[in-house]
């Protein structure tokens, strides 16, 4: 099976949406309540390339799954931290695409010189709690009853993972928009299929 992982275009919107809208729908794993559809993806999707990665894979039928990362929070002092998240589409799941996906998604962050990805993951969920811990996440806390959703309320839990050594004196991350292209970036961007 050809697989293969780059950064999302708004083309991939359709296929994003796929994915997400029927977990919008029938679970509590998204607090979002009424499906985005394409148009809103594709606008997302534009909006987290000018800071991080957005990335798919793709296999023989298209949209595989995506996983991107965003501003953990938008005050200065949090600038090294960003909040992931990674879905894949029905039947191709615990086939490594989530953990393909990951491992490009961090390789990338690293590379901007980002410090710390943290997951939110609805509780129960022993297949993101699993994949999540086995890529090196460990639990931080949980946010009790947060979220109300499908009749009832929700806890999230949250999990940490240090991308890299924190120093004194951090450098600015760098915006995703100046690495693309770069042999780096294609080194970082492979990374994820190198593993799997």
């Amino acid at each position: 099976m050809s697989r293969a992982i780059r950064l999302a275009t708004p083309a991939d919107a359709a296929g994003v949406a796929a994915i997400y809208d029927p977990v919008v729908e029938r679970t509590a794993i998204s607090f979002e309540t009424e499906p985005p559809g394409p148009r809103v993806m594709g606008e997302r999707i534009v909006g987290v390339l000018a800071f991080a990665p957005w990335l798919v894979l793709l296999d023989e039928d298209g949209v595989a799954g995506f996983a991107y990362a965003s501003r953990h929070h938008v005050r200065a002092a949090y600038q090294w931290s960003v909040d992931v998240t990674v879905y894949v589409r029905d039947g191709s799941r615990r086939a490594g695409v989530g953990r393909a996906l990951y491992g490009s998604l961090f390789a990338l962050l690293r590379l901007q010189g980002l410090r710390a990805a943290h997951a939110g993951i609805t509780l129960p969920n022993a297949g993101s709690v699993g994949l999540h811990e086995a890529l090196g996440f460990v639990p931080v806390g949980v946010y009790r009853r947060v979220g109300w959703k499908l009749g009832a309320w929700r806890d999230v839990g949250w999990w940490q993972l240090e991308l890299a050594p924190r120093e004194a004196a951090p450098a600015p991350p760098v915006p995703l928009p100046a690495l693309v292209g770069t042999p780096a970036f294609d080194q970082a961007l492979s990374a994820g299929l190198a593993q799997s």
